[in-house]
């Protein structure tokens, strides 16, 4: 017969032995301390005026008040990484400095006082770290990475939780990698300052980063993309997302024509205009009553006449773009899980492949972006 004491003692090893297995599955493992050094580019000066990538062994620094760690999972490129390291962007970049504004990754660390994240969350970089809503302020492009500040070009990197937004949880890090600069502007282009409508004409110039976002924004929304490309391999690509419309501006320089012909002489209402000096007489020239026109960039030059005449006469309005604010983003963000939205990635490079990846940029021979992993 067992004794009561006995039944007391058998309850309890059972119990101790339940808890004991239990355990490893209520303990998690605490994460890996950051290490103490990195791999990271820089842009090293040429001395004359361009500059050049150089590998380096540079120091993780530890997040201070208010700051976020992050792993560096994925970086993209943009044309304005092109520009800089020839030395032709409007706002230099200094020797030495990180480059690419573009990165995506997970908190390794936080520093006292952040509220925003916590480690393990996978964030996205923001391209100006100091515009958080509204309207840009004079310190604006001062706070802008892998130019006037150090990029993301780095296995790590050290930013304020300001300057961080959550990713989508539907996309990979290479995904969410194409969205702080090129998702964003043509967000911006199209939706913030355009008030994209559904039927309304899209037109979209290239096949570049910018104006695949754009397409995919456009077909999402309802709306009708036009694109053109001087590749029709490309085109057919395109048509694939979901273009109503394309035109290869090579066979046929004056494009304007095919795209009002496209719309039924009606024109188009929204502009994505990222060629700049050469595609500029022919995008004002496509465009319908009421359009807006999203001023972009600089493929074919900086610059170029925008008449005055011809905005007044059919009541269009032209937008200067340059990103986009956090809040932006991350009304971006919403938009991109809504309708499930997935980038499109050209290729993916290794991190000690990243001249290959410039090369691939500057040759043009590319289709939506191109990425970096870490």
């Amino acid at each position: 017969m067992i004794s009561r004491s006995s039944n007391r003692s058998v309850s309890f090893l059972l119990a101790a032995t339940i808890v004991i297995a239990a355990f490893p599955l209520l303990v998690q493992a605490a994460p890996a301390a950051p290490p103490a050094t990195q791999k990271q580019y820089q842009l090293v000066s040429t001395g004359s005026g361009s500059f050049a990538l150089k590998l380096v062994e540079a120091p993780v620094r530890k997040p201070g008040l208010h700051e976020v760690l992050v792993r560096v999972r994925a970086a993209s490129l943009n044309r304005r990484d092109i520009f800089i390291v020839h030395g032709q962007y409007p706002i230099g970049a200094k020797d030495g400095v990180v480059p690419l504004s573009d990165g995506v990754g997970e908190v390794a660390a936080v520093g006292p006082g952040v509220t925003r994240f916590r480690v393990g969350d996978r964030v996205a970089a923001t391209f100006f770290q100091n515009w958080v809503s509204g309207r840009p302020n004079p310190n604006t492009p001062a706070s802008a990475l892998g130019g006037a500040i150090d990029g993301v070009l780095s296995e790590y990197v050290t930013l304020n939780e300001q300057g961080l937004v959550a990713m989508p949880k539907h996309l990979s890090f290479e995904e969410a990698s194409t969205l702080p600069c090129a998702g964003l502007t043509a967000w911006n282009g199209l939706v913030t300052t355009g008030h994209m409508q559904p039927g309304e004409y899209v037109l979209l110039e290239g096949t570049g980063g910018v104006s695949i976002a754009g397409l995919q924004f456009a077909v999402a929304a309802g709306a009708k993309p036009i694109i053109t490309s001087s590749s029709d391999a490309k085109l057919e690509r395109a048509k694939a997302l979901g273009a109503v419309g394309t035109v290869n501006y090579k066979t046929t320089p004056d494009w304007e024509k095919p795209v009002m012909a496209l719309t039924g002489g009606a024109g188009v209402q929204h502009i994505l205009e990222v060629g700049g000096k050469s595609t500029l007489p022919h995008a004002l020239a496509s465009m319908g009553p009421g359009a807006h026109i999203a001023l972009i960039g600089g493929l074919g030059g900086f610059g170029g006449d925008i008449p005055a005449l011809a905005i007044l006469g059919r009541g269009a309005t032209v937008t200067g773009i340059f990103v986009g604010s956090r809040a932006d983003f991350e009304a971006m963000n919403a938009f991109i899980e809504k309708h499930q939205i997935h980038p499109v990635v050209d290729r993916v490079f290794d991190l000690k492949d990243a001249q290959a990846a410039y090369d691939l940029m500057e040759s043009d021979n590319f289709f939506g972006k191109i990425v970096i992993k870490m």
